[in-house]
């Protein structure tokens, strides 16, 4: 099952007779939960319950804009005055025979004098909002899916950045565990030489050792870097696994950017390779934003 984004977009246009055509539009966005909105015009409101259940049945998270807009058409149908006409013709007849006269009565001139057309305008009525009514319903289903395949598109392309992202934290810890043991030797050599100075004689050198063995235990990042490789492994697990985990990705990277912030605290001042260790930790620390940016519009 891919992950969905909860950006997204559809829109159809339907005919439902010659003075009736209306636009149906879905747009969705990143938010914490569902939130729908509807525009629709007024007179629809059986309608809008039966959206909004059909948009709550197929999305769990994003802002979602649905838009129905309406375009009614006016026929006019053109005729004549038929005693209008009738009564010109008659009397242009009566005429010739009275005056004894040749010549044809001017039909253009007949329908030209005012009155003989008649427009009749026919619009669209209450009948029509049932029709309409429900094509939409049966509009609004293939609509949405079209909206989720475009969203598992844009699912598809957030996975890609999210796996590169994974490869390049993966990477960092993997130099940290490198360099672990060195430093860590490092920083028992320096803390033994500063304990020693400090307190002279006062202590034999056999306390001095468990002190110090003390203190670089309390430094050791093996703990920080065995969850954060936990993290990432479940991380790629959920990806892989897709669906809804938007949410569950978050917290994922709140988890992860605690070990790095205890990583960077723990082995901060080292010096030496202790440096490259904490320029590993602040690279984990980017990649772990970048990847929460991209999380924010995942469902």
């Amino acid at each position: 099952m891919p992950i969905y984004s909860m950006t997204g977009f559809a829109r159809t246009q339907v005919r439902v007779h010659d003075l009736l055509v209306y636009t149906l539009s879905l747009k969705s966005v990143n938010h914490r939960f569902l939130d729908i909105q509807l525009r629709l015009p007024s007179g629809f409101d059986a309608l809008e319950m039966e959206l909004r259940r059909a948009v709550k049945e197929s999305l769990v998270r994003g802002h979602v804009d649905l838009t129905l807009s309406v375009e009614r058409s006016v026929q006019q149908k053109v005729g004549y005055n038929r005693e209008l006409v009738s009564g010109y013709l008659a009397a242009f007849k009566q005429a010739r025979e009275e005056f004894q006269i040749a010549g044809e009565p001017n039909i253009n001139v007949a329908l030209q004098m005012p009155g003989a057309l008649q427009t009749e305008s026919r619009s669209t009525g209450d009948g029509d909002v049932a029709a309409l009514t429900e094509s939409v319903t049966r509009s609004i289903g293939p609509l949405l899916e079209e909206l989720k395949l475009m969203r598992a598109r844009e699912g598809e392309a957030l996975q890609t950045i999210l796996l590169a992202s994974l490869d390049r934290l993966t990477e960092a810890v993997e130099g940290v565990t490198e360099l672990r043991p060195e430093v860590e030797q490092r920083y028992q050599e320096r803390l033994t030489q500063r304990l020693i100075a400090a307190t002279g004689n006062e202590f034999s050198r056999q306390r001095l050792l468990e002190e110090v063995a003390v203190q670089v235990d309390h430094s050791d990042i093996s703990e920080e870097l065995g969850r954060m490789t936990t993290h990432i492994g479940h991380f790629r697990d959920l990806l892989a696994a897709g669906g809804e985990v938007g949410k569950k990705l978050d917290f994922l990277l709140q988890e992860m950017n605690r070990e790095a912030n205890t990583l960077l605290s723990k082995t901060g001042g080292v010096g030496g390779k202790g440096m490259r260790i904490t320029e590993l930790g602040l690279a984990m620390k980017a990649e772990i934003e970048k990847a929460r940016e991209q999380i924010q519009n995942a469902e």
